[in-house]
């Protein structure tokens, strides 16, 4: 059974950082591509970052880049998301997700003063 249990999450001030991991058990981790979306409160789903398989290429929504780091660790089947200088906006739930749909039950970001 595929499992995607996301981690991290949490309630930082306008500025800070937060770390966000997703372990992946039921596939084999490595073979497949990793997203991470979110959903903020009242909204559909927003993608917010791919990465491939290998973990070389990566890619990044316009109102995220620059400041979010999407990285992979396949011996841990763990995928990561470096979240800084978070703003008011990127308040949400987010999910670690496959290209199918699968996703976790995802871990709540509320960027709050």
């Amino acid at each position: 059974e595929v499992q995607l249990v996301e981690s991290g999450g949490g309630l930082v001030q306008p500025g800070g950082s937060l770390r966000l991991s997703c372990a992946a058990s039921g596939f084999t981790f490595g073979n497949y591509a990793m997203t991470w979306v979110r959903q903020a409160p009242g909204k559909g789903l927003e993608w917010v970052s791919n990465i491939n398989s290998g973990g070389v290429y990566t890619s990044y929504a316009d109102s995220v880049k620059g400041r979010f780091t999407i990285s992979r660790d396949n011996a841990k089947n763990t995928l990561f998301l470096q979240m800084n200088s978070l703003k008011p906006e990127d308040t949400a739930v987010y999910y670690c997700a496959l290209a199918s749909g699968t996703r976790g039950q995802g871990t709540q970001v509320t960027v709050s003063s």
